[in-house]
């Protein structure tokens, strides 16, 4: 079990995974209007919901990311700002602890931006004052799980591809009322879609997966902005464990709040050899 986890640990910290306006007018944010949420069609909405997080401006988010596979469960968490107008987020991203309850490896810092993934305290013979850039493109899940944690205008641009969703009711969430929708969005379609950087992402994605369906239950607010957005993934692994299940889950909340994220200089980023896990 110690010796899958660090696999995984391994996987995130090198870069390399085994590892969505308005929710309708304004007049129906609540009465018999919102209880007939229902009658509408949800597809369309969904694969609007980037534009709307867009108008928002920025969030903070809390992302987590469970991998399950040969009976053992893992989970890697992370917490940071995003900015939906310039595309810019910054995550702390922590690994899971080891069976003694300690962690291996310091909290790895992510800068995520169109096409690219910043990360520091990498490891691996990196310099601890060094950026390690990753083409996100490159990638053979597209970033989706690869940094242990999804980009949240990434995961919303996947929305674009909804093909198919129901709505399954009211529900508060953090003290908020949400509408909850469940259904199923293509890669490839969403990836057409997609703006310059994250359209790279998502073709790749669609190739690297398991199946390029991917199922997700999506929270949206009266205003229609993602709160809570959930992907379940499925990479084809090797002989011994199968396909392995990710369950990738996206909180943003506190639409507004200053996210100043800085991309690193030239000089700043790694350009050694990184040492292999």
């Amino acid at each position: 079990m110690t010796q899958q986890r660090r696999g995984w640990r391994g996987a995130v910290a090198a870069g390399v995974a085994v590892c969505l306006g308005c929710l309708c007018a304004s007049g129906c944010s609540g009465g018999a209007a919102a209880d007939d949420a229902r009658s509408f069609d949800p597809v369309p909405l969904l694969r609007e919901a980037g534009r709307t997080l867009e108008e928002a401006g920025t969030s903070k988010a809390t992302t987590s990311m469970e991998m399950a596979t040969g009976g053992t469960r893992v989970t890697i968490r992370g917490q940071g700002v995003y900015d939906y107008g310039r595309r810019l987020g910054r995550l702390k991203v922590t690994l899971p602890q080891d069976p003694a309850g300690t962690n291996e490896h310091r909290p790895i810092i992510e800068l995520l931006a169109p096409g690219a993934l910043f990360m520091k305290n990498r490891g691996a013979g990196v310099p601890a004052d060094k950026w390690v850039r990753v083409d996100t493109a490159g990638l053979s899940d597209g970033n989706l799980v690869t940094g242990g944690a999804t980009d949240p205008f990434t995961a919303a641009a996947l929305l674009r591809g909804t093909r198919t969703a129901v709505y399954l009711g009211h529900t508060e969430l953090a003290g908020t009322e949400v509408r909850h929708y469940r259904g199923t969005a293509d890669l490839r379609f969403a990836a057409k879609g997609a703006p310059p950087g994250v359209r790279e992402s998502l073709a790749a994605a669609a190739k690297g997966f398991a199946s390029a369906e991917v199922p997700f239950d999506v929270y949206l607010d009266d205003q229609g902005r993602i709160r809570k957005i959930q992907h379940r993934f499925g990479f084809v692994g090797g002989a011994d464990t199968g396909t392995v299940a990710v369950a990738s889950t996206t909180l943003l909340y506190d639409f507004g709040v200053a996210a100043d994220v800085r991309l690193p200089a030239s000089k700043d980023i790694y350009a050694g050899r990184i040492a292999e896990h």
